[in-house]
């Protein structure tokens, strides 16, 4: 396997990624755009979902694309980032034409990051401008782990973060992710430094440990962070992408083929305590020769690209004062096994 020349998901031509981040409150927005409109999808497999227009997203909905995705820290509260990146647009001229009106479609969801440590009276609710913020500092080069969406996330024992990765396809195509960790359960085997997401690593993009030698039980795989916060308080986003022109019933497909890499990657996941979702986006950059045979291969690759992308979000975190759980490289020092 072979990534793109960033190993982000802005490889696929056209994508461009921002963040914006309030590190005293511990949280942040991630936007995804691009110059021109672009097809999208989404998945929902989580129980406790937070979303902004993702009903627009189906396949039998008037609108097939949209201006921007917006990735959101503070559960509701961060719902207003994507009326942010609303506005920018708007003043931009950008948006969905109806007469003379523009109206930017910028579907978006958030994850619980509010009891984090973090200083949350902030009084005037923080995202709208996050998100205007994240959309100005788009780029097709952007930061990993305590950025973004992910500054403030967490998994069971561990900080999360932001995360991305991208893959060349066989046929000369590229996909990529794009993610925000914040799970209920764990990206590493318990008591080991091991990813779960190891047997798809690319190089040495999140250690290079390889699989953990020690295989877990049952009741090792079930261990969350219930123990620190409320069962509520997770949920994992991403986006994942490609160059090729899906429409958006394929794309609800690749979006669903996505998840399987977040259940590689976290355990357990899609649970009823995370809002696990994912957005698929094409920017119809390279017509299909086959579209069921490329349609199934983006998917795998795209699965295989959000796996190693959650274990990069983790792995690339960095500590910060009053944090409740301790980021992968610091802990994974201390931790007996370490290969």
């Amino acid at each position: 396997m072979q990534a793109g020349p960033r190993n982000l998901i802005t490889d696929v031509p056209g994508l461009l990624v921002g963040n914006a981040e309030d590190h005293k409150v511990k949280t942040g927005v991630t936007v995804l755009t691009a110059d021109a409109p672009f097809t999208a999808a989404v998945n929902v497999m989580g129980g406790a979902p937070g979303t902004r227009e993702t009903d627009l997203l189906a396949p039998d909905k008037m609108v097939q694309q949209v201006d921007a995705l917006c990735l959101a820290g503070g559960s509701a509260f961060g719902l207003d980032a994507g009326s942010g990146v609303m506005d920018a647009l708007a003043e931009a001229g950008r948006g969905h034409a109806v007469g003379p009106a523009r109206i930017p479609i910028v579907p978006g969801a958030i994850l619980f990051d509010l009891l984090n440590g973090g200083d949350k009276a902030w009084g005037k609710n923080p995202y709208n401008k996050l998100g205007r913020e994240a959309l100005s500092a788009v780029d097709e080069a952007f930061e990993l782990g305590t950025s973004g969406a992910g500054v403030g996330a967490t998994t069971a024992n561990l900080k999360g973060g932001l995360g991305s990765a991208s893959l060349r396809l066989p046929n000369g195509g590229i996909v990529g992710a794009l993610v925000a960790v914040n799970a209920l359960g764990g990206a590493t085997v318990p008591g080991h430094p091991h990813f779960w997401a190891a047997p798809w690593e690319v190089d040495d993009e999140f250690g290079e440990l390889g699989p953990c030698p020690n295989k877990p039980d049952l009741a090792d795989t079930f261990r969350t962070k219930t123990a620190s916060l409320k069962a509520n308080q997770n949920t994992s986003i991403a986006i994942v992408a490609t160059d090729i022109a899906f429409d958006q019933a394929e794309l609800t497909r690749v979006a669903t083929a996505a998840q399987d890499g977040m259940a590689r990657a976290l355990a357990p996941s899609h649970t009823l305590a995370d809002g696990d979702l994912v957005f698929a986006v094409s920017t119809s950059t390279r017509q299909p020769d086959n579209r069921l045979a490329e349609n199934a291969m983006a998917g795998h690759a795209v699965a295989i690209c959000l796996s190693r992308a959650i274990a990069r979000g983790v792995y690339e975190a960095t500590a910060a004062g009053d944090d409740i759980f301790p980021t992968w490289k610091d802990w994974s020092s201390s931790v007996s096994g370490m290969a």
